[in-house]
């Protein structure tokens, strides 16, 4: 297997979470493709949004896109995204990057596991486990 890539589901606001992923993460939005032109039934207004997008870069690569509308689509908790990280700072740094317009679940703190480690939900809906391992 080379990798496993999650494919992140929005309701019209793809480009947005993509812009903020990137200022968060870094890396490139790339292979964006919009519903326009398409031989899909959805609404005209519905055409500029996102088909298909990723944000590529290192250690990251995101695909995402917009539902249709008629597409059920459920915020929950069944997925969280884990990201392993080189640093204390860098962790404290991307939370609170992840964590604006969110909630935070988890403080982070060092763990039984000699880990420093948080858990925070984005303003988008996103679960997100940081971890630093400590050893």
């Amino acid at each position: 297997m080379k990798s496993v890539q999650p494919y992140l589901t929005f309701r019209g606001n793809c480009q947005e979470a993509l812009n903020f992923y990137q200022n968060c993460f870094g890396g490139e939005i790339k292979n964006k493709d919009t519903y326009e032109g398409k031989d899909i039934d959805i609404p005209g207004n519905y055409r500029n949004k996102l088909q298909h997008a990723e944000l590529k870069g290192k250690g990251i690569h995101i695909m995402a896109y917009d539902a249709s509308p008629d597409t059920p689509l459920t915020e929950g908790n069944q997925v969280q995204l884990s990201v392993d990280l080189e640093s204390k700072e860098e962790t404290d740094e991307l939370f609170e990057k992840l964590s604006a317009g969110g909630q935070v679940v988890t403080q982070l703190q060092e763990t039984s596991w000699k880990a420093y480690y948080g858990r925070l939900r984005d303003q988008y809906g996103v679960t997100w486990m940081l971890n630093y391992q400590m050893d």
